[in-house]
């Protein structure tokens, strides 16, 4: 058992360093990628919209193993499975992302917009300093919802041979013809949401103050 449960913390290590880098830079991305679905510009609202529907059209199981197999497939060479699976949890968790931002973006009144303008505010800066706090607490429950399925999908690095939990979890099974295995990994995910779910608690609290 001793032996089991050093495997899967080593799988575990795996998927938060998954967890952590698709945060890291979806969090970024999906916010430029709200901005260019919500541009004047018709040809980039259009663009991003195109990929949006995409990412949240397809299974991201399916995005991983596109990305792990398709560069193969046409320059003869393919990226490391860990890097591959980080490609793919950014790209299709910052177009989720996206929708949320601009769902909070809209919800602010323009009026707002045209009193920082009054105010001598750049439009840069009353964004960052007006808006996007509001925004911020806005979106903190939805927000919320997808990193616990994030949390839950970094199982899904398994499709292409990463060694997260989950992976290790099911090898182990199936190497002592048991599952418990699978039900300590199940544990396992519930703690690490729990924890994720605690966190968003207290941020919606230390947020009370816009009500």
């Amino acid at each position: 058992m001793e032996k089991l449960l050093q495997q899967m913390l080593q799988g575990t290590v795996v998927s938060f360093q998954i967890f952590f880098l698709t945060l890291l830079f979806a969090l970024p991305l999906g916010l430029l990628v709200a901005k260019g679905r919500m541009s004047h510009i018709k040809i980039i609202s259009q663009i991003v919209n195109i990929y949006i529907m995409i990412m949240r059209g397809t299974p991201l199981i399916l995005q991983l193993i596109f990305v792990y197999f398709a560069p193969y497939y046409v320059f003869g060479s393919s990226t490391d499975r860990f890097t591959a699976a980080i490609i793919a949890y950014v790209i299709n968790y910052a177009a989720y992302f996206a929708e949320i931002y601009r769902g909070g973006i809209q919800s602010i009144p323009k009026g707002q917009y045209e009193a920082g303008k009054v105010l001598g505010f750049t439009k840069s800066h009353t964004f960052t300093h007006i808006v996007l706090p509001q925004v911020v607490k806005k979106i903190i429950p939805a927000m919320g919802n997808e990193v616990i399925t994030l949390v839950k999908d970094t199982a899904l690095a398994q499709t292409i041979g990463v060694a997260e939990l989950f992976r290790v979890a099911q090898t182990a099974s199936a190497r002592e013809f048991s599952t418990t295995p699978l039900f300590v990994a199940g544990i396992f995910y519930f703690v690490m949401n729990g924890v994720v779910s605690k966190a968003f608690d207290l941020l919606e609290k230390k947020l009370d103050y816009y009500n």
